[in-house]
């Protein structure tokens, strides 16, 4: 890729970085978190009354059925064994219980659904003038006689189903209370937090972050405010070196261009320079021009600030294809522009924009040996078209990243960062470049000078 000359910088609000929006993000997610501590407290009560309840009613059932069928069975023992003693033996009172008996030749008279029961205790249901009722009947079948007892439960059925009425209603209303009191630890828990957020939220950008630890007890939120107290320090540090070094460079570096630039231009005035001088001059020149260009796109992304201008992409185009025109030397490789001027405008510096189409333009020539770079305008985007040796799934996938060199990069120079100056161009000025396969053969690189759904750069 395209050597250039690459500068660390604070996160960007392109790329970010935008204060509102980390609040919206920290806001939301203390409201999810606040949620779910209320939902575990309501799940845990919810979980533990069910629990509770369906235990209780279970328990409650069996306990029942077994010490009711216990006692109706031993009764109906003892019936039996003193029926076969003294037949006119009466059954003892039960309350509600009634008992029957039918020898060999009264089994028919037996109602239809006791005949093919077995000897133990079921759960009964019948119709009695017309209205449903439940029972517990209680079977013994001897070889020369059956014996039934029945006793009528609808009213325990009853009791039975209010009751679980009212283990419904407590499950409901402990659940309600187990959220509630989720709800106020949650907000016990989450106000520190809160706290912390807001003192995050409410620093400026441009002056030192004030302390957070002096605001909060030596607990856990006491410790997480230390360690972004020390986090903050630190990056103010490295971002204050980086501005420093940056002005430092830009005074340094644009002083001694500024030299060279008055002395070409001098030198180009002079009469009866040849030719060969003259290119060598005009060159010298451009290279200039690039490097003061370059400056100026690095200085703007280190400070995370969009230049603003008016310029003709048209004419920025033209001339990085003259410059490149100069340092073709024997490749046969036509490079035509596409467009006229005015065609394209874009509201930023000339240098950004040179920056970013240069680089495009510059691997374009750098990696096609023979055919031709065109460089097409659209109306809010410009193409730059290769005939070279195409893209790989590899290239394609890495393209942006800082430092890597394409397949096709063994004898070319370059450090590999020109393309991922461009992807930060494209993040603070929100513009998009594209780089993909051409229909037949070589790349296809689109910027396009307007927003877009993705990050600033795409393969």
């Amino acid at each position: 890729m395209a050597s250039a000359i690459a500068s660390r910088h604070p996160m960007s609000k392109a790329e970010g970085g935008v204060p509102a929006r980390g609040i919206r993000s920290r806001r939301r997610y203390r409201r999810r978190l606040r949620s779910r501590i209320i939902l575990s407290f309501a799940l845990l009560g919810l979980g533990l009354t069910a629990m509770f309840a369906i235990a209780a009613a279970y328990v409650g059932a069996v306990v029942e059925d077994q010490a009711v069928g216990a006692v109706l069975k031993e009764n109906l023992d003892d019936y039996a064994e003193r029926f076969y003693v003294d037949q006119s033996a009466q059954l003892s009172p039960l309350g509600s219980v009634r008992a029957y008996v039918f020898g060999p030749d009264k089994w028919h008279n037996a109602q239809p659904d006791w005949i093919d029961l077995e000897s133990g205790v079921y759960n009964m249901h019948g119709i009695q003038d017309g209205k449903p009722f439940v029972y517990r009947l209680v079977v013994k079948k001897d070889p020369d006689y059956w014996f039934f007892v029945a006793q009528d439960t609808t009213s325990t059925a009853e009791v039975r189903a209010r009751i679980k009425l009212i283990l419904i209603a407590a499950v409901v209303l402990f659940t309600a209370l187990a959220g509630l009191i989720g709800w106020w630890s949650a907000s016990r828990v989450m106000r520190p937090v809160s706290e912390l957020a807001n003192l995050l939220g409410a620093s400026d950008e441009s002056a030192r972050p004030a302390a957070l630890a002096p605001h909060f007890p030596d607990d856990e939120v006491g410790e997480l405010a230390t360690a972004l107290d020390d986090y903050a320090t630190r990056l103010t540090e490295v971002v204050q070196r980086d501005r420093e070094f940056n002005a430092d460079v830009s005074h340094e570096l644009r002083t001694p261009l500024a030299v060279i630039r008055g002395a070409v231009e001098l030198l180009l005035t002079r009469p009866g320079l040849d030719d060969k001088t003259v290119a060598r001059l005009q060159r010298i020149q451009r290279a200039e021009q690039q490097c003061t260009d370059l400056i100026s796109a690095l200085l703007l992304l280190s400070r995370a600030e969009r230049g603003h201008g008016n310029t003709d992409v048209c004419r920025v185009a033209e001339q990085l294809l003259e410059a490149h025109r100069s340092q073709l030397g024997s490749k046969d490789l036509e490079l035509r522009l596409e467009g006229e001027a005015g065609t394209l405008m874009v509201d930023a510096p000339e240098a950004a924009v040179s920056v970013a189409l240069g680089n495009l333009i510059g691997n374009a020539v750098k990696y096609t040996a023979a055919g031709a770079v065109v460089v097409r305008l659209h109306e809010r985007a410009v193409d730059v078209i290769d005939s070279g040796p195409g893209l790989s799934d590899e290239d394609a996938a890495n393209l942006f990243e800082r430092g890597y060199r394409g397949s096709y990069a063994e004898h070319t120079h370059g450090g590999g960062i020109g393309l991922s100056i461009v992807r930060r161009l494209c993040s603070l000025y929100e513009w998009q470049v594209r780089v993909v396969p051409g229909e037949e053969r070589g790349v296809v690189a689109t910027l396009r000078f307007e927003a877009g759904d993705g990050d600033g750069a795409t393969g």
